[in-house]
This record gives C-alpha cells, structure tokens and sequence, in this order.
C-alpha cells in the first residue's frame, strides 16, 4: 500500500480464516507481519509530477507504472524474505496504486500500477482496481476501509469511530449503520508545508508546529472551504487539498506576513478541527435517530504517530461534543496504527476471491453491494 503521503510502501501479511457455526458466519482476521520501506526520491517525484497536468502524459505514466511496479515487487519479496515466508505461501497481493486523479463525480479514478508485471515478478496472484466498480456503480469510490474497520473493530458492548489519518483523513462510525466518508485533509497539507520550508518529509511529532501558535482568522477561513459543508457520502484527495491550496489563503492581504511555524500550527488545527467537526455531526445525528452515542475514538495512519496532532485531536473532539471521549492509537487495542490501511486491501482481496462484495453502499453511495478488483493470476 501505498497512500496519499506517497512516503513509503507497507507490506501487510494479514491471514484471514471464516468458519459457519449455526449459519452465522464467523471471520478471524490476524496480521501476520508488516513491512515497509520508503519510496525511492527519483519515484516520488515522478508520481508527484503525474498528479500535476503535463506534456506526455501517456508515456511517462506507463514508464512510472513499472518502476512503481517493480518498487511493489521488490518490497514484498524483501518483506516475505523478512517475514520467513516465500510467495507459494502468499494466496494473494491485493495492490492499490498510487492514485493520481480521483474524480468520482466524473466517474472516474485513476490508480497508477501494473498488476502483470507485479504477479510475473513476484509469482503470486494481484487483485487490483478496487474503486472503479463502486464508481460505476454511482459511489464516490472511497473510503473503502470501513469495511474493514468493522470487522476488525466493531464491539456490541461500545460505539467506536475510527479515524485513519493518512495523507487523508477519513471516518468510521460503527454505529447500528456503518458510516463513513473523508473528513479533509490528515497529513497531507502539513507533510506539504515542511517539506517547502524545511526540506523534511513530514513535522515530527509536531514539534514544528508545537513552536508556532495556530491563527485563529486563517483557520476559520480554511474550515469555510465548501467541501467541510458537503453531507456524506462524500470523498477527496491532492485534486483539492494541495500546496496551492494553502497558498490561495496566504496570497490575502489579510492573512500577509504569517510565521511559517504558525501557519503549520494552523494546518495541524485544521485536521483536528475538521475530524472533530464530522464526529460532532454524527452525534447529533445518532440523537436525531435515538441511536447510542460514541463511547471512544481508534485513530490509525500516519497521524498517530503524531503526538502533537493526537493532543489537539482529543481537546478538538472535546469541544466538539461538549464531553470527554477516549482518543486513542489503535496501538492500544494490538493492531500497528501503520500496518491498518495496508491490511484492509489484503482483506479486500480476500473478499474478491471469495465473490465477497467488499464496498459498503451507506459509506460510498453506491447503488449496492458490489465485488470489488481486478485479478491477475499469477
């Protein structure tokens, strides 16, 4: 998997194992390992450019769909090797891409890969494309996970919303009815503003915007953005949330002359506030339908890790709901924070070669239930 953020490739080895007592169908999931590695500069690069308009489109795409390919190759022979596993044990990759355009309203989403020259190199089976169905199918095409968040954490005696904090953040409401829906941008803004102007990768734990205070007026604005105002089901990416985006702020006389570290501050607020903002929404809907409240908070993604970004997170959902809520990393319940999202297109895959559908139609919109991916057999 390899996520919005494109800063590394994660390798998770999930074993999935159904049995049917009574007719009730029961599913056993467990994480046999996760691996991951970063993505080489020259590769990043190029996929960053191919989500920009340019010359040679085509051609340069295909060029980077095999070095994508073959990165995804390496990473999971190097992980299995690591993991004392070889590819005769493995049923199957399910494989992602790397999105460079999503555009569900237009009826498309386009993930860069070469599931071929994955299943040629590795020897094993490759189920891809896993959005375009559900697109066809009226749905927004993401988020997918939610699935996979309940059946990993959905529990009859408390109401848990999980939160993945990739480059995107996304919510899960395991509610009587599974909801979810993106809630704006996760890392992706923050990662984009550090890397401008201090050449790193991402803000760790913080600490850049720990030293910067958050601009109150600026924040406002950017939580005035149409998208926080659109009723679910709905989905986003790098087409809205950018480096320019950030700039069609900043380029107002009013917001002139802001400290680079405040601006970080305000960009870490804004993730917080926009994700406490959607659970305060589905409270008030559960209200509505006198259905339970939420009882805690799983966060997962790259944003977990962020120590800064998890405290604003737990005193934004404070505000929000007028209580306190347990916020924490999904760490605390046994599962690595960055191994969930690369897991959940393991799981997805499985669903396809069982015949399983794998969208769910109250998060995505979609007409129904449908199986998801491609296969291309080894």
């Amino acid at each position: 998997m390899t996520g919005t953020s494109m800063d590394a490739i994660d390798v998770a080895v999930l074993q999935v194992e159904e049995t049917t007592t009574l007719g009730q169908v029961r599913q056993d999931i467990s994480l046999r390992g996760f691996f991951s590695r970063p993505i080489d500069v020259a590769l990043r690069e190029a996929l960053f450019e191919l989500q920009q308009r340019g010359d040679d489109e085509l051609h340069r795409s295909a060029l980077v769909a095999n070095s994508f390919a073959d990165a995804i190759s390496r990473t999971v022979l190097e992980g299995l090797a690591h993991l004392k596993l070889r590819s005769q044990d493995v049923i199957a990759i399910g494989v992602h891409g790397q999105t460079l355009r999503h555009q569900p309203r237009l009826g498309y989403s386009i993930q860069l890969n070469a599931p071929a020259r994955i299943a040629e190199t590795t020897g094993i089976t490759v189920v891809s494309d896993f959005r375009s169905r559900d697109i066809a199918a009226a749905g927004q095409g993401a988020p997918l996970v939610p699935a996979f968040h309940q059946a990993l954490f959905a529990d009859p005696k408390a109401l848990r919303a999980v939160i993945n904090i990739g480059g995107i953040a996304n919510i899960t409401w395991l509610g009587p009815m599974l909801l979810g829906y993106d809630t704006g941008p996760g890392n992706l803004l923050m990662d984009a503003w550090t890397e401008r102007h201090l050449g790193q990768a991402f803000d760790t734990n913080g600490q850049w915007a720990q030293s910067g205070q958050a601009h109150k007026l600026l924040l406002k604005a950017m939580l005035g953005d149409p998208f926080f105002a659109y009723a679910p089901p709905r989905s986003t990416g790098r087409e809205l949330f950018n480096a320019a985006w950030i700039d069609s702020f900043l380029c107002q006389s009013a917001f002139a002359g802001i400290a680079a570290q405040d601006v970080q501050a305000t960009l870490l607020a804004l993730t917080a506030d926009s994700i406490a903002n959607e659970i305060a929404r589905l409270e008030r809907l559960a209200k509505n339908e006198r259905q339970p409240l939420c009882d805690e908070v799983l966060i997962c993604g790259g944003g977990a890790r962020n120590s800064a970004l998890m405290q604003r997170l737990s005193e934004s959902i404070r505000k929000a709901v007028g209580r306190h809520l347990q916020v924490q990393s999904t760490e605390a319940i046994g599962w690595s924070p960055q191994a969930i999202e690369a897991a959940a297109f393991a799981w997805l895959a499985s669903r396809t070669l069982l015949g399983q559908p794998g969208n769910c139609p109250t998060v995505t919109g979609a007409v129904g239930p449908r199986i998801l991916g491609s296969i291309t057999p080894a």
